[in-house]
């Protein structure tokens, strides 16, 4: 029995809310590898939002690709693991994706408090977004029936 997950299960399961682990190569050392909010919608391109002259964002840019890793934190496990291109240089972020990034993973109440608390920061974030190209996917929960 196979535990990789179908095209659907794996693009339904990245299009829910994880923290995911974002990977890009760095010359002359290991990868970057530090957590992310997402967003993706299936078929679509998934989208991570950073300062622009952070590390990751640097790191990114040099590459040109990158690789996201969301997974489940309690048994039985599952994950997802896509790669891919960005689509282009990194682009600001408009107040509506923010705000959207920001409620998906911390709803209204605390979204609002979050915007506010960063609102100095905002400038300066910016916009990845990667194509996906390889995916990989395990769901432990298929060896139970």
């Amino acid at each position: 029995m196979s535990l990789t997950m179908s095209h659907a299960e794996r693009q339904a399961f990245l299009a829910d809310v994880h923290v995911a682990i974002l990977s890009v190569d760095q010359p002359d050392r290991g990868p970057l590898a530090v957590p992310v909010w997402y967003s993706y919608e299936p078929g679509g391109v998934v989208s991570v939002i950073t300062g622009g002259s952070s590390r990751k964002a640097r790191a990114i840019t040099r590459a040109g690709r990158f690789t996201l890793c969301a997974q489940t934190e309690v048994a039985p496990y599952r994950y997802v693991s896509v790669e891919g291109p960005v689509t282009g240089p990194p682009r600001p972020v408009g107040s509506n994706e923010r705000r959207a990034m920001a409620y998906r993973y911390l709803g209204q109440e605390f979204g609002d408090l979050y915007l506010a608390a960063t609102a100095g920061d905002a400038e300066q974030s910016v916009v990845f977004r990667m194509t996906p190209e390889s995916w990989l996917s395990t769901d432990f929960a298929k060896q139970f029936g």
